[in-house]
């Protein structure tokens, strides 16, 4: 699966610039950033990612909720959806895969490991889904 650009979305700047910093540089891909899952909607009416990155806990809506969200305003989104979150243990994790994320990037993250991550988890995904 081809990666260019992604969008990541999660409500810690310093998050948000770190995984930017690591994805452009180790991707390389092209980042854009929203901070919460209303913005995230907001840029996937005027684009769509090869990747959604999106943070589980964000006040106002959450993650989940932002997934859901997109897959009612958008059901021709047929991208890998990845969830990054602290919250991994088993049962949260088969919780994710439910709702249809691709996978689940546990925080804190390496940054030196993030895009490999990322490029894992999506190639999982297109295998499953013939992309």
């Amino acid at each position: 699966m081809q990666i260019d650009k992604v969008i990541l979305v999660d409500d810690d700047a310093s998050i948000r610039r770190i995984a930017q910093i690591s994805l452009v540089k180790l991707g390389p891909w092209q980042v854009d950033l929203a901070s919460s899952g209303t913005e995230a909607l907001s840029l996937l009416a005027e684009q769509t990612p090869d990747v959604l990155i999106l943070d589980v806990m964000m006040p106002e809506m959450d993650g989940p909720t932002t997934l859901v969200l997109i897959r009612e305003k958008f059901p021709d989104f047929n991208r890998p959806v990845i969830f990054m979150t602290a919250k991994v243990m088993t049962s949260e994790v088969e919780e994710y895969l439910k709702l249809g994320a691709a996978g689940v990037i546990g925080k804190p993250f390496n940054p030196k490991d993030l895009a490999d991550e990322v490029r894992k988890i999506c190639h999982e995904w297109a295998m499953k889904n013939n992309a």
